[in-house]
């Protein structure tokens, strides 16, 4: 097929019996929405758990909405000549990518990502281990069973090419490049392990590759798709601001100590004693040059801290929530001048650096986002307390595998295994080549990971306190299941 816009779509799929959309790119959005894994994620936390917050904070699906809505509005200001030579940005394509690229996410957030990745490959020996991207990257090409076959949500390639921030596998050798791309780079502590963050496992690479096949020439094989660019931009921008609005509304960034830090930083910036007020965020400073120092400029973090000192501490801190009309109206302000702010700023770049991509923001709002990110990592998810209630969660997620693994080999078991376990189990299975070592172990584990990462928190929740015979709830627990 030599039309590229052609080729954007998958096969010759247009429309099927039930889309209710002629477009191919308004189906996929409206199959995603749709997946039983879209609904799933108003039950996953984003930064702080919805059981512990009501309602008032973001869970992955608001979050995941957000992004559609920031991903649409820059895909309309992305330079369209340009944009066609690398291979189009349709807003349809945008949209739809924002809303799958969190459905990996596993219980309780980035923690559960994490310890997942560890149990999957210490105690699971699964070489991919597990990724939150490349779980969605799974979720839409393979896990969602339609009769005898595994389509998954039988997404455009344009789609599932776009939901790909990281467009390579653990062990592709993007890891390799001098400077590697932005997540290619394993950590120092494990030089082995492969990259930290990648698209897609081993068994889902074939597709990779076919999905990207229409924008080969046009995009570096490493580099994002400008649709996944802009995505990507999205999701960060949302990051920034929209966590940031949870955090105060539950009272617990605190308008004193992100001043300290940020006015004492302006004081002192040439010193060198980094456990000093102000020593943080000097260290921030000096990681943009040492990770991004294409990017990173002294003139615009200076400024961009000054900016979110004016704007968030004396202004949107200084008032503490209270749930009140006019606090809530100061919440909405803030988030829609910022977010208008950071969309007018992006651009589309011809020749990006390795760890960027072809829609960025300008150097003073690209800074600005560093900074915002900055308050949050330091001011909540530094917290003992928080880490005290994630301690409990990742031990957890550990031991639910645990269980789930021990009731897959119980031989009396055998004919009780869950129906949806024992598909996952049949799947991964069937990924494997025969000859595998352990073939059956290792499908068992990939398929308790599977399993493990499509549960919400109170599932996981439930599910911990019934293997662990702690729960009275013999028929409403098997909802879970």
């Amino acid at each position: 097929m030599d039309d590229p816009r052609a080729q954007r779509l998958f096969g010759d799929r247009l429309v099927a019996p039930g889309d209710l959309a002629a477009s191919p790119f308004r189906v996929d959005r409206d199959r995603i929405v749709a997946s039983p894994f879209f609904a799933r994620l108003a039950g996953v936390t984003q930064v702080i758990s919805p059981g512990g917050a009501g309602l008032l904070v973001h869970n992955r699906m608001t979050h995941s909405l957000k992004v559609a809505q920031v991903a649409r509005a820059i895909a309309e200001r992305v330079d369209p000549g340009l944009a066609d030579k690398l291979g189009g940005c349709d807003p349809d394509v945008v949209e739809a990518a924002a809303l799958a690229h969190d459905l990996g996410h596993p219980p309780f957030g980035h923690l559960g990502e994490r310890v997942l990745d560890r149990v999957a490959r210490q105690r699971l020996k699964l070489l991919d281990g597990f990724e939150g991207n490349a779980q969605s990257y799974r979720i839409v090409t393979s896990t969602e069973i339609r009769g005898q076959a595994t389509l998954g949500l039988n997404l455009t390639n344009a789609v599932r090419a776009a939901i790909l921030k990281y467009p390579w596998t653990r062990r592709d050798p993007q890891r390799f490049m001098d400077p590697p791309p932005r997540g290619a780079a394993p950590p120092a502590d494990d030089p082995e392990g492969g990259s930290p963050k990648f698209g897609a496992y081993s068994t889902e690479a074939g597709d990779m590759r076919a999905a990207r096949a229409p924008f080969a020439g046009r995009v570096a094989d490493w580099q994002q798709t400008v649709e996944a660019s802009v995505m990507d931009t999205a999701d960060d921008i949302a990051y920034a601001i929209h966590d940031l609005e949870d955090v105060h509304r539950v009272g617990v960034l605190q308008q004193g100590a992100v001043a300290t830090e940020l006015m004492a930083w302006q004081r002192w910036g040439t010193e060198t004693d980094l456990n000093r007020a102000g020593g943080a965020i000097e260290s921030l400073r000096r990681q943009l040059h040492r990770k991004d120092g294409w990017m990173a400029d002294d003139e615009a973090f200076a400024a961009a801290v000054e900016l979110v000192r004016a704007e968030l501490v004396d202004g949107l801190l200084a008032r503490p929530f209270d749930g009140s009309l006019e606090a809530e109206a100061q919440v909405a302000a803030f988030a829609a001048t910022w977010t208008r702010r950071l969309v007018d700023s992006v651009e589309t770049i011809a020749d990006p650096a390795v760890r960027s991509g072809h829609v960025q923001l300008a150097t003073a709002q690209w800074h600005e986002v560093q900074i915002l990110k900055f308050v949050q990592n330091r001011f909540v998810l530094a917290r003992p307390d928080l880490a005290l209630h994630q301690r409990g969660q990742g031990r957890l997620v550990a031991s639910l595998v645990e269980a789930l693994m021990a009731w897959l080999v119980d031989p009396d078991e055998e004919e009780r295994i869950p129906s949806r376990l024992r598909d996952l189990v049949e799947l991964a299975e069937a990924e494997l080549p025969e000859g595998t070592p352990e073939r059956m172990d290792r499908a068992r584990g990939r398929a308790v990971v599977d399993f493990v990462a499509g549960l919400t928190d109170n599932q996981a929740v439930g599910l911990m306190q019934a293997l662990s015979g702690k729960s009275r709830q013999l028929w409403t627990d098997a909802f879970v299941l």
